[in-house]
């Protein structure tokens, strides 16, 4: 990762921002593809993050790019969803481009299954269990992501699973 210190009132130059957009945009593309169901909408909100970022100059604070980059894409997912446009779409489940091929069939019907389980979870439970395990955030983080104690984090993981299990078992 490019590091670079902000010098009082001097904006940070491109190869800044490229340094952050290579390390972390893909994984950022991921999140919000999960989180909203569609390809085009996902790399809308990547763009706008980093287009944000460019246009107010902003610099993080190293060693917190990944929860500050993931906070503001969440962000603009949620404002994507609230908007009156979405609210009239129907979206079908996710495509599954972003996963890998799987070599096995029952492992790619046991991923497809958990997919569509994750996606029918609420909003809240979706969140933690995508940042824990697709964005391997660790609780502290997601807690900073979504600004809610770590407690909270550590109920809804727990929820979150247990409802999984449920889903998957039929119950």
């Amino acid at each position: 990762m490019n590091e670079w210190e902000a010098p009082e009132g001097q904006r940070p130059p491109m190869s800044y921002y490229d340094g952050l957009y290579h390390e972390y945009a893909t994984g950022i593309l991921r999140l919000c593809y999960y989180y909203l169901g569609n390809r085009e909408q996902a790399e809308d909100v990547v763009q706008d993050v980093f287009v944000r970022m460019i246009s107010n100059g902003v610099t993080i604070r190293s060693g917190s790019e990944k929860a500050y980059l993931l906070k503001a894409a969440v962000n603009h997912c949620k404002d994507v969803w609230r908007s009156a446009w979405v609210r009239r779409t129907v979206f079908g489940s996710p495509a599954l481009e972003l996963t890998p091929d799987p070599t096995d069939v029952q492992d790619g019907l046991e991923k497809t299954e958990l997919l569509a389980a994750v996606n029918r979870l609420r909003t809240d439970y979706r969140e933690v269990i995508l940042l824990f395990y697709y964005q391997e955030c660790t609780v502290s983080q997601i807690a900073e992501i979504l600004n809610v104690p770590s407690g909270t984090v550590s109920s809804r993981l727990t929820r979150a699973r247990q409802k999984l299990k449920e889903m998957l078992e039929g119950k």
